[in-house]
């Protein structure tokens, strides 16, 4: 891990701050960063309004709607939404920054620093390497289930037009994809203020509902979740598969934390959104108690007749937010895991100057025909709440364990005070994890399968070229010794040559294979290794290591955070100690490019390393994922067997 300890100022492009936290990208006011964070960090939960309590009452496993249920219901998503979203997400996970950063990812590289060589170490990755593929799987889910519960609305005030749902479903959400490559960072500065406008709405018509019914806030109070699992715990076992709806998105406040910053995603949820989602909860309570043929879509019915279309617009468009949230996310998720090694390198759009706004074409696609496959397969958000509380709650049983991790290893509190605190996360969780899996046949199979299909790649990347690094580096000599046997048998020539190299130890194939080929030497050879730390971002003074080897060669280590790109040429500008500047127009790259063979050696299985050689061969190359200029970069290509 490389950190600045001297409070050096951090490069402009979104780096940390001399204490290493709070990327340079976190920047305005308090309350400019809390409205943004509001437009982004807070439509998935935000949108939940619009489905929770109708599939609750209405889904899969359908409760009594009689007061006994209506109040436990409203309790057990109070006091869900106060525990694990307040407590767990707000104010203890947000804490276990990366310099900044939030997510699986991030807090995953911030436990490696402590648990490499550890025998739990490996566990801990696994784990959150399966965080990991199941975000990929609600990614997948969130945009069809938010934009069809939304557009459902239609159908509630226009019954005629309920055929009209899936196709119309399926153009928005076709429309959402294909402007991705053009970016957001223009219309995602109206993200805030629509997403205030909606939070804005619904608090006030739960009020209005509230009015017509005052003794419904009585529901807040714990004793009548008890009340409802003592007097029915069948029925209060089965609803909690639906009543965690009230709280997906809640890890999104720690994913999204690099882009705003911990106070503003405190403040937005604790004095804005927090508030609006428990009124209109209870709104729609005191509405199912006064008039139960509301059960249909008891958000809608909120809305007086005047209201209805209004109401309609503004949350689809709440909802289309909360999907780009999403996929953005899935972007800036692929983008750490390029970096950390567990995704093959893939094509990287960068669609602006602000951090975080990327682009990568292969997600972007693979989610668009994901996405669409569910809403005609599913045809209903209904149907799709079911498939979507297994990854939720898996993703957050995971992070109970990361947060222990986090609790004994790096913050070392006492034993006392963080055991309780586990405890209760790992009952509510697992209770929340059950309940869901009782929803596997009704589609809660999909989220597990594609967990499972991506962790299984994501292992496989990583396992295959950790496998691959270990073969080349058996037969590799050292650079030391070849400096000095090269000089002499090979001829020099102008300019200079810089091989990549993945291991900063031994001699590149492409080198050996140019020497034996070729049989010439440029006049400056650099070893080009790029490293990725543990850490979102390193220093600008950091970014280069340089060694000297004698005879014109040098060995040269760029460090990248895992949020950076990976920019060589403008990198080797800003260095000057390998004799003199690098100009691109005298510069050639040799890159090396592996044939995998397999084999019957001990390490994968073949069907894994088949796997594996079918991502390496449809990896993006190196060229263009380290901004090589084209016509300055030699390959050389060679086999090797895993």
């Amino acid at each position: 891990m490389v950190e600045s300890d001297t409070g050096d100022s951090p490069l402009d492009t979104g780096l940390p701050d001399e204490h290493g936290h709070g990327g340079g990208h976190v920047h305005g006011s308090l309350m400019k960063l809390a409205v943004g964070a509001i437009g982004v960090v807070f439509g998935d939960i935000g949108t939940s309004p619009l489905y929770a309590m109708r599939d609750t009452f209405a889904g899969h496993h359908p409760l009594p709607l009689d007061q006994l249920h209506v109040y436990g219901i409203i309790s057990l998503m109070f006091w869900s939404m106060m525990i694990i979203v307040t407590l767990k997400y707000v104010s203890v996970i947000m804490r276990a920054d990366n310099k900044g950063e939030g997510g699986s990812l991030a807090l995953l590289a911030l436990i490696n620093q402590s648990a490499t060589g550890k025998r739990w170490g490996k566990g801990v990755i696994l784990l959150g390497v399966f965080a990991t593929a199941l975000f990929y799987g609600d990614s997948m889910i969130t945009p069809a289930v938010s934009v069809m519960g939304a557009i459902e609305g239609v159908a509630v005030y226009q019954p005629e037009m309920h055929s009209l749902i899936v196709p119309l479903v399926a153009v928005i959400l076709i429309g959402l994809f294909m402007i991705q490559s053009r970016g957001t960072a223009k219309v995602a500065t109206f993200f805030g203020p629509i997403m205030l406008v909606y939070f804005g709405t619904i608090a006030a018509l739960g009020l209005v509902s509230i009015a017509a019914m005052p003794q419904v806030i009585l529901a807040l109070s714990p004793h009548y979740a008890m009340l409802m699992f003592a007097a029915d715990p069948l029925h209060g076992f089965l609803a909690m598969g639906a009543a965690v709806l009230a709280v997906t998105g809640a890890e999104a406040l720690y994913a999204d934390m690099g882009h705003f910053g911990r106070p503003p995603i405190r403040l937005s949820w604790l004095i804005f959104v927090l508030p609006a989602l428990v009124l209109n909860y209870l709104g729609q309570a005191s509405l199912l108690l006064r008039d139960a043929s509301a059960l249909e879509s008891p958000f809608y019915f909120l809305a007086p007749d005047w209201f209805q279309w209004p109401l309609l617009i503004i949350a689809s468009l709440a909802a289309i937010i909360a999907s780009q949230a999403v996929i953005s996310g899935a972007f800036s998720v692929t983008q750490q895991a390029i970096q950390l090694g567990f995704v093959p390198r893939m094509t990287i759009k960068y669609t602006s100057l602000s951090a975080g706004q990327i682009y990568i074409p292969v997600v972007n696609w693979a989610l668009m025909v994901a996405v669409i496959l569910l809403v005609f397969v599913f045809q209903r958000s209904s149907n799709l709440t079911a498939a979507y509380g297994i990854a939720v709650t898996g993703a957050m049983m995971i992070d109970n364990f990361l947060l222990g991790v986090v609790l004994f290893k790096l913050w070392k509190w006492k034993p006392a005070l963080a055991i309780p605190l586990l405890v209760l996360f790992f009952v509510i969780d697992l209770g929340y994890l059950s309940a869901n899996m009782t929803k596997i046949p009704d589609g809660g199979w999909v989220p597990l399968t594609m967990g499972l299909i991506i962790f299984t790649l994501l292992t496989t990347w990583s396992r295959g070229r950790s496998l691959m690094k270990k073969n080349m580096a058996e037969g590799s000599i050292p650079l030391e010794v070849f400096t000095k046997s090269a000089h002499n048998s090979a001829a020099r020539v102008p300019g200079t040559a810089i091989f990549m190299a993945s291991s900063n130890s031994g001699v590149p194939s492409a080198l050996l294979h140019n020497i034996k080929h070729n049989k010439v030497l440029h006049e400056r050879v650099v070893i080009l290794t790029v490293s990725i730390n543990d850490v979102p971002y390193v220093y600008s003074k950091e970014r280069a290591e340089v060694k000297d080897l004698g005879e014109g060669f040098y060995r040269v280590t760029l460090h990248y955070g895992f949020l950076e790109e990976t920019d060589v040429p403008t990198a080797l500008s800003q260095v000057d100690a390998c004799g003199e500047p690098f100009d691109m127009m005298k510069t050639s790259f040799f890159l090396s490019r592996q044939t995998l063979l397999p084999s019957e050696k001990p390490g994968m299985a073949i069907w894994r390393e088949k796997l594996f050689a079918w991502m390496l061969r449809n990896a993006a190359s190196a060229m263009e994922f380290f901004r090589l200029p084209t016509n300055r970069v030699v390959e050389l290509g060679s086999q090797l067997e895993i």
